[in-house]
């Protein structure tokens, strides 16, 4: 059997098809990466936002001067290593914040506070959680064999999830 130029022709479109195809889905699948890659960053700075904001209004509550004073250091101690930490510790710091926030605001004197307490933690779950949510999706499709292959990911670092007690 002989092959003819009709089928070297038809062999050559096969193999500028598939690679062109290969071509569009790492163009995509780079795209789409680069786009979770900066969400995590957005969701990330959302989350130290937040984390921030709850940190503070622990300060202001252990400052006004409606609790005893053995709760207001506690709580100002707790913010102060939450907002000081460093990377390593973040986690740690935050979720002894939030024990701190449980052990300590009890009683009928704090009553004025309780609701915006509730809201800075509720703000504080959804930001973790929205955080991780996207960094699953984004370890997902890094992990997908072909990802790896074509190093599509180029240099970004793996992002990971945050771990902490937020009160959920």
């Amino acid at each position: 059997m002989r092959w003819n130029g009709g089928v070297w022709a038809w062999v050559l479109v096969a193999v500028v098809v598939v690679v062109l195809l290969l071509a569009l889905y790492s163009t995509w699948t780079a795209g789409r990466l680069d786009r979770l890659h900066h969400r995590v960053a957005t969701a990330r700075a959302s989350l130290d936002t937040e984390l921030a904001r709850r940190s503070a209004l622990v300060s202001e509550l252990a400052s006004a001067g409606v609790l005893d004073p053995a709760s207001s250091l506690l709580l100002l101690d707790a913010a102060h290593r939450a907002r000081t930490a460093s990377a390593d510790d973040r986690e740690q710091c935050e979720s002894a914040l939030t024990r701190a926030i449980a052990a300590t605001l009890t009683g009928a004197a704090i009553e004025p506070w309780v609701g915006e307490l509730a809201a800075t933690a509720r703000r504080v779950q959804l930001a973790r959680r929205f955080h991780n949510d996207i960094v699953v999706s984004t370890r997902a499709l890094r992990q997908r064999r072909l990802v790896g292959v074509l190093r599509l990911a180029g240099h970004a670092p793996l992002p990971r999830t945050i771990e902490l007690d937020d009160g959920s």
